[in-house]
């Protein structure tokens, strides 16, 4: 699409960062709009990673000692920065992953709205008042700075992930390495750089947000560094299962938010009218390539043929297109490695048994037309036992497996390896109630009459299993990113020992 580049400029003269685009990186800027290349940058060399952590632990070692509710007003002069170019990051964030104007406003917003409950949270950093068996004693808990925090994001979510573990990080006192996604380099180069002005503005550590760009090797640096202190990474499970080990080895922390494949029971006595919403925006949106998008359907033979009428009609009529113009709903794969995923997983599902009943192909007229890899999303009714059900292919293939009684359905929910998010829709108060039970869903997310895609700042996000066992965002999520410290103070003239030892 011509001037893509040359509007990525005008956005970044928006912003009041400078432009990074140069002749000669080793690394490629291109937009999934159109598949071309908008520029190119240079990657950091392991030394050069090296030294950006020692500069963050330099600016932590400063940081820590600022009161929490200062602290805050750092992440509120963030806030506000990113209010007031909503719009020039979100349509940034829709060249560079390919969201819909919507989805790219929105993932703004959530950057916006994590800002909002970290200054809330920098007042509310709390310990505990523990009982102690000892006269004239006090025990306590306290929450301390942790360190250095290295966060390593995946495309689809290119700068929503980073700000939940940077909005908190911050005002827990610690200091952020940023290794973004080769594929979403620039919104990170946007975000890094309005951050940077609202530290300015507070007076904050120069350091204290950093940021390093290139592909493995630097995230070996930030995976193997001692001075890390927590690797907070996103992104596949087997990028997980490399990434756990290697910070293990060296007693330090971590943080993983890996693969999911999602589904969602719909019940005899689900609205349907509601399960069509809900189902093709979480099968859907993003093209299919969000960590919750939903992924399998596991539906009543009662309702079955109604349901996959209603989808099919829904499928057809999505308009599929650049994800520049208002009207689209599905935008195109980050690549052509994508797309070549897409057809084969639905090849796999066919040659497994399963029948496609929409969608399953290139666009070719729009690919053609625009330059990137646009798809049909795809509904494929799939037999029970089957591999590529288990295996999660980011792009939008929605496998429909069928059910007869209610614990037939919890055993097809949770018999894959990934634990991410799930739903349910039910006007049955017992199923609804047995699903977000223990003896439910498996997920880390189980939803009610909502899709599994979509997730609010409030509650913590992440899943079980293969998922990592993650909690970014809301809730207690803040713990992550500090040490816990008990402390006990004698205010008195003795010396009684804890269990009624004696040492006379």
């Amino acid at each position: 699409m011509p001037g893509l580049h040359q509007h990525v400029g005008k956005i970044f003269a928006d912003l009041a960062v400078p432009d990074p685009l140069a002749d000669g990186g080793d690394l490629e800027c291109r937009s999934p709009v159109d598949g071309a290349v908008l520029g190119t940058l240079t990657s950091h060399t392991p030394d050069q990673v090296s030294a950006v952590i020692a500069r963050s632990q330099a600016a932590f070692e400063q940081w820590r000692t600022v009161p929490a509710p200062v602290r805050g007003d750092l992440i509120r002069e963030f806030g506000q920065l990113l209010r007031e170019h909503k719009s020039a990051l979100g349509t940034l964030v829709s060249i560079e992953a390919g969201k819909i104007e919507s989805e790219g406003l929105g993932e703004v917003q959530e950057m916006i709205d994590i800002c909002d409950l970290a200054v809330g949270l920098s007042r509310q950093l709390h310990g505990l008042t523990i009982a102690t068996e000892r006269p004239g004693h006090r025990m306590m808990e306290q929450w301390h700075p942790l360190g250095v925090v290295g966060v390593i994001s995946a495309f689809n979510f290119p700068v929503a992930v980073w700000s939940w573990n940077t909005a908190l990080a911050l005002v827990c006192g610690d200091a952020v390495v940023w290794k973004p996604s080769e594929k979403t380099l620039l919104t990170a180069i946007a975000c890094t750089g309005l951050l940077r002005r609202a530290a300015r503005a507070a007076g904050a550590p120069e350091d204290i947000a950093t940021l390093v760009l290139g592909g493995r090797q630097a995230g070996e640096v930030l995976v193997d560094d001692e001075r890390v202190a927590l690797v907070s990474a996103t992104g596949s499970t087997r990028m997980g299962k490399q990434v756990a080990p290697r910070v293990a080895a060296r007693l330090g922390r971590t943080l993983l938010e890996l693969g999911g494949n999602n589904a969602a029971v719909v019940a005899p006595s689900a609205d349907l009218d509601l399960t069509v919403r809900a189902v093709v925006f979480s099968a859907v949106g993003t093209a299919g390539q969000r960590c919750t998008t939903l992924r399998r359907l596991i539906v009543h033979r009662s309702v079955k043929d109604d349901l996959v009428r209603r989808l099919t009609a829904a499928y057809r009529s999505l308009p599929i297109g650049s994800p520049l113009e208002s009207s689209t709903l599905v935008g195109p794969l980050i690549d052509d490695a994508a797309g070549q995923a897409f057809t084969a997983a639905v090849g796999t599902a066919r040659a497994e048994g399963g029948t496609v009943v929409t969608g399953g192909t290139v666009h070719e007229q729009i690919s053609q037309e625009l330059g990137g890899c646009y798809v049909r999303p795809a509904i494929v009714d799939m037999p029970a036992q089957s591999t590529v059900v288990r295996t999660e292919t980011f792009g939008p293939i929605l496998y429909l497996l069928t059910y007869d009684d209610f614990d037939e359905a919890i055993r097809l929910h949770n018999e894959v390896t990934q634990g991410l998010s799930s739903s349910i829709f039910t006007l049955d108060l017992r199923e609804a109630e047995r699903f977000v039970s223990a003896t439910g869903s498996d997920c880390g997310i189980a939803n009610v009459n909502i899709g599994p895609s979509g997730a609010e700042i409030g509650g913590a996000f992440g899943g079980e299993k293969e998922t990592g066992g993650g909690r970014e965002s809301g809730s207690d999520a803040w713990r992550n990113y500090m040490r816990r410290a008990t402390n006990t103070v004698n205010y008195s003239p003795d010396l009684p020992l804890a269990q009624g030892v004696t040492f006379s």
